[in-house]
């Protein structure tokens, strides 16, 4: 199946792709930052460069798009239909890579926290927030079940 985007209309929507600073990102950092959480962005230090590091908690937050790091069973990740074997390739290593980091940054003693694109839909936006905001600040017995 042909791709139905020119080559330069598709090299517009795929440069329009932020890394940081998303939408879902600025959503949870503007909810715990009101809630009176502090926090640092993109710790260069750390692997991954998680998206939001509270060193006083010894936890980072990771907030992933489902398409990007292929959320299992979600329905916002869909195979492309077109360049099927790049793509595939593409969102394994994201997902090797995740792994990866996150073992590096649980065996160097932190806590690690993903939260999906798809769990800050209007839908279970204030559930999630709400869960993610315990998660940090409750006893170490809570964890957020994501």
């Amino acid at each position: 199946m042909a791709d139905v985007l020119t080559p330069a209309q598709r090299h517009l929507n795929m440069s329009r792709i932020r890394g940081k600073d998303t939408k879902p990102e600025m959503l949870v950092r503007q909810y715990l930052h009101g809630r009176g959480l502090r926090y640092r962005l993109h710790v260069k230090g750390l692997p991954g460069k998680p998206d939001m590091v509270f060193p006083g908690l010894r936890t980072v937050v990771f907030i992933h798009g489902c398409f990007w790091h292929q959320h299992e069973g979600c329905r916002y990740f869909v195979v492309p239909k077109t360049r099927t074997d790049f793509w595939m390739e593409k969102i394994g290593r994201n997902v090797a890579n995740d792994k990866r980091q996150q073992e590096e940054l649980k065996n160097q003693g932190w806590r690690v926290l993903v939260v999906w694109e798809c769990e800050l839909r209007p839908l279970h936006q204030e559930r999630t927030l709400e869960r993610l905001f315990y998660s940090l600040t409750a006893p170490e017995s809570y964890e957020l079940e994501c």
